[in-house]
């Protein structure tokens, strides 16, 4: 029996995977969420020595932020080969964050591993699958196959906006995932995606389907809104406002204002769409 838990501390969502022999930490947040991260798996009741390993969906800085504190209390972070030129690559958004706690990936502590050799790290930890470079949000973007129709996709651009992206290399990544014929997709900000019936050896918490119902019967209006407000800040971003200012100028709430800046500059090419899904307006 295969447990997927998802862990809600940050703006990035990220899920244990519990096989029969092991414990798979699928991305980490933001630098600084480290206490955030150990709360949250009291909350759940999961404990942080008992994690073995740690993969990380891309190296952008909201995903892999905590990774070695993580690992630091025995995980192993686990990256396919195609990953290693990409491992430092947040470092430097970091140290441009005035007091940030941020502790870079040593790479002794890192094990490389091969597309084809993934089904047997995976068989490890008593899962069934494989890792699959699945690049388009970016070059080192992964996916996490279960052979019991699960896949953990990361930032890969949600299958929802898939008639936007035709012909190019996020199509051909979600080519890969369907003719596998998955069940259900986790990403990292967008909804859980549910394609048919969960078959037998996978278990959610309740707390997971209860998002997969989340945020039906929202208003247009307030969704246009919301889009037309993010279209806004991106000009005010892109012309270098502070986030005092761009207050000012819209009145929107300082908090959602660095979440779409961040979102936006940490993540090139996404969506109005894809920010407002990453940020989770549509469910608040």
């Amino acid at each position: 029996m295969i447990m997927i838990t998802e862990l809600k501390y940050c703006g990035t969502n990220t899920y244990l995977v519990e096989g029969s022999k092991g414990i798979l930490l699928f991305d980490t947040g933001w630098a600084g969420t480290f206490r955030n991260f150990c709360h949250e798996l009291g909350e759940k009741g999961k404990e942080l020595q008992k994690i073995d390993a740690i993969l990380i969906s891309h190296f952008h800085p909201d995903h892999m932020g905590i990774a070695q504190e993580i690992a630091d209390h025995g995980a192993k972070i686990v990256i396919l080969d195609i990953q290693k030129p990409f491992l430092h690559n947040a470092d430097p958004v970091f140290e441009k964050e005035p007091g940030m706690r941020f502790f870079p990936i040593r790479d002794e502590a890192v094990r490389v591993i091969t597309e084809e050799e993934s089904p047997g790290f995976l068989t490890e930890l008593g899962l069934s699958g494989k890792i699959i470079p699945t690049p388009g949000h970016s070059d080192d973007s992964i996916t996490l196959w279960l052979d019991n129709g699960v896949a953990l996709a990361g930032d890969l651009n949600p299958l929802y906006e898939l008639e936007l992206h035709q012909g190019t290399q996020i199509e051909k990544s979600w080519e890969k995932i369907l003719s596998l014929d998955p069940s259900m997709i986790y990403y990292g900000h967008a909804r859980t995606t549910v394609r048919k019936e969960k078959g037998p050896g996978c278990r959610n918490d309740p707390e997971n389907e209860e998002k997969e119902n989340a945020g039906q019967g929202i208003e247009e209006r307030s969704v246009s809104d919301h889009y037309e407000l993010v279209s806004r800040m991106i000009r005010m971003i892109d012309k270098g406002y502070s986030i005092d200012k761009i207050k000012k100028k819209t009145g929107a709430d300082p908090v959602f204002i660095e979440d779409v800046s961040r979102m936006y500059l940490t993540h090139p090419g996404v969506s109005i769409h894809g920010i407002l899904d990453r940020i989770e307006i549509k469910n608040r």
